[in-house]
């Protein structure tokens, strides 16, 4: 019992932390500094909480809720922040060529010896470390452009593409690894709970000015520092994709050798072989099976009373 106790608090510390946290924080605000200013109709007046312990109560079960329904949404708000949904295609073709120039501007800073301390060098070189290594990978935002740059390190290193293959890599990874990239991306999820809602809130403070029991005061002053904390939360949230980052690169590089025995497939010892067989590997996921398949992998293949530890060279 212990054990599963255990692991159900592992598995919902993600979520607690990640989502119903900066929900509850928002709901609070909302609570204290916008709900006084509205009009609850007669039903609603009856099932307000009427002490502040049921207020606590309600507006913990309502973070609990919420938090549950953002991580349910968390790929389409994520998707948004990162350029892909909801962006018209002229706003999304603007951007990218933003983030090229920035990107250029800060290689072209680098490679000039003579620019800036070296504080500021190393600044500019975690700027530039926040971009993916292709041009054609770049993405209209930072934030989208930071998370890029680890989903394409797996496929410019080795050609495994972690998009396709991450379930299968973190189920055979080291529990250690894959821990790590749960806790880096729940600080990301932090942020970025934090900036949708305090810019739903925000909202809600604005539109309640012309309520007519409204403190205009309490409300512009609420929806003004919750729309300045807004960039602050999403720079953040591009900070904290470091850490992100770094744990997905373990990932990927602790989790190919186990990976390959997973598949039934050895390791090759060079690594053109190895980025050869990881694109079939990838290409088979991707598309339906075709008879060719089978002597592409027959070099790769692990024999049943082979260790995996000794490999044969690809062609053998």
């Amino acid at each position: 019992m212990g054990d599963i106790a255990k692991g159900v608090l592992a598995g919902g510390w993600a979520v607690l932390v990640g989502w119903i946290l900066p929900t509850a924080l928002n709901l609070a605000v909302f609570a204290f500094a916008v709900a006084p200013s509205l009009h609850r109709p007669a039903v609603l007046g009856r099932a307000w909480p009427s002490s502040g312990g049921h207020t606590a109560v309600g507006l913990l079960v309502t973070a609990v809720l919420l938090g549950l329904v953002l991580n349910a949404l968390q790929t389409p708000l994520y998707r948004f922040l990162e350029g892909y949904a909801l962006w018209p295609a002229p706003a999304y073709e603007r951007g990218c060529r933003r983030q090229r120039a920035r990107r250029r501007k800060a290689a072209d800073r680098l490679a000039d010896p003579s620019f800036a301390s070296p504080i500021r060098r190393a600044l500019h070189r975690e700027r530039l470390d926040r971009y993916p290594v292709s041009d054609g990978q770049i993405a209209p935002t930072r934030l989208g452009n930071a998370i890029r740059r680890f989903e394409e390190y797996g496929y410019d290193r080795y050609r495994l593409d972690t998009q396709v293959l991450w379930n299968e890599l973190t189920s055979v990874v080291p529990e250690p690894a894959g821990k790590q990239v749960v806790a880096a991306r729940t600080n990301v999820d932090f942020f970025v709970a934090l900036l949708y809602g305090h810019t739903a809130v925000a909202l809600a403070a604005l539109v309640s000015l012309g309520a007519a029991r409204a403190d205009r005061p309490v409300l512009v002053l609420t929806g003004a520092c919750l729309l300045a904390l807004t960039p602050v939360w999403y720079h953040a949230a591009v900070a904290a994709t470091d850490e992100w980052a770094a744990a997905v690169r373990a990932l990927v590089n602790l989790g190919r050798r186990p990976l390959a025995e997973g598949l039934g497939l050895a390791l090759p010892k060079r690594l053109e072989d190895e980025r050869r067989m990881w694109h079939l590997v990838t290409r088979m996921s991707k598309r339906p099976y075709a008879p060719a398949a089978d002597e592409a992998f027959a070099p790769y293949r692990l024999a049943p009373d082979r260790p995996a530890d000794h490999p044969p060279p690809p062609g053998s």
